[in-house]
């Protein structure tokens, strides 16, 4: 399960999606989650869907790869359909005992699952074709202009590409604990839930020394480099925009033009 997780992680790949500059994939990203919260009807999923499946060849990252990560959020994606399944009132449609399900639960339900399949997809491939250091510059470079209100840009952006970078360790780490404590008897496979609660905190109390001792040593690392934040530092690699970055900034604008003119018209 722990493996399953591909948020963070990056897959090497020779692409032009992996080549951009991150300034793109971030400004595309965020443009296509937008989009996901504005269309309202079946041609603009099938044009999100449309959208995400080129990028997705494009990238070159394995379509498999990129649905395993999906089985970490299906507690969330099956919570949020029967909720909204269930409900959500109107027209029913059928009814078991004191529950009962409506036209208008059944089709919110299925966008509200088909936006969240797509919004992890989507944020999974900027992740997946940027490195943490890129990630951190585009991220600095992006939002730059908050630096006029005294916004610590560079701190900000370096705190989250550091989270980022974690979440693939600190799982990597949980399950080296697990099978450790598996090996001694623990029972993690269990399914009553109050013998999986309690096999949970022996696990959580070694993760967590685990997770301050790593955070402690990066601190240390950091200052041993004289590392005192963004101010006068200069890139090895300044971020420069190419020609593939203008015509992705075009595809990314005429994706959004259509969406607008799908929610208006249709």
């Amino acid at each position: 399960m722990l493996r399953d997780i591909t948020l963070g992680q990056y897959y090497p790949a020779d692409s032009v999606i992996h080549r951009l500059d991150p300034r793109v994939k971030l400004f595309g990203t965020l443009v296509y989650l937008v989009t996901l919260f504005l269309t309202d009807n079946f041609i603009g999923y099938l044009l999100a869907l449309l959208f995400l499946a080129v990028t997705v060849t494009v990238s070159k990252v394995p379509v498999s790869f990129i649905l395993r990560g999906l089985k970490a959020v299906m507690v969330l994606l099956l919570f949020s359909v029967v909720l909204n399944l269930f409900m959500t009132k109107g027209e029913v449609v059928f009814s078991i005992w004191k529950i009962s399900v409506t036209k208008e639960g059944i089709y919110i339900a299925a966008f509200m699952a088909i936006r969240i399949l797509f919004l992890i997809m989507g944020s999974s491939i900027m992740t997946l074709t940027t490195t943490p250091n890129n990630l951190t510059d585009g991220l600095e470079k992006g939002l730059g202009f908050l630096k006029i209100f005294r916004v610590p840009v560079h701190e900000i952006a370096m705190m989250m590409s550091i989270a980022l970078r974690f979440i693939p360790i600190l799982m990597e780490e949980t399950d080296k604990i697990m099978k450790a404590q598996m090996a001694r008897g623990a029972d993690f496979e269990s399914k009553k839930l109050t013998k999986k609660v309690k096999a949970l905190i022996p696990l959580l109390v070694p993760l967590f020394v685990s997770a301050f001792r790593r955070a402690n040593d990066l601190a240390t690392a950091m200052e041993a480099r004289c590392y005192r934040g963004g101010k006068g530092r200069t890139k090895m690699k300044p971020l420069v925009y190419k020609k593939r970055d203008a015509l992705a900034y075009l595809i990314i604008f005429g994706y959004l033009a259509a969406v607008i003119l799908i929610k208006i018209y249709f």
